[in-house]
């Protein structure tokens, strides 16, 4: 499962995982942190909005050595 985190305003720290791929898209799963409190949902998004995500930047891949320092 890869990791993604979510551009966003302030110091928030907002997460994605891709949970299982389909033919034209991805179901995921969304962790945003609302001050103090983590809001979770599942949801769908196409191959054609998350490969613009990925162009724009709004999504960024976690590697393993971010996944390591974040953990620290």
């Amino acid at each position: 499962m890869k990791k993604y985190t979510l551009k966003s305003i302030g110091k928030n720290t907002d997460y994605m995982t891709i949970l299982r791929e389909m033919e034209d898209g991805f179901v995921v799963k969304i962790v945003r942190d609302m001050d103090g409190y983590e809001d979770v949902k599942t949801d769908y998004i196409s191959k054609e909005l998350f490969d613009s995500c990925i162009r724009t930047g709004y999504l960024t891949e976690i590697t393993e050595t971010v996944k390591m320092a974040v953990n620290a």
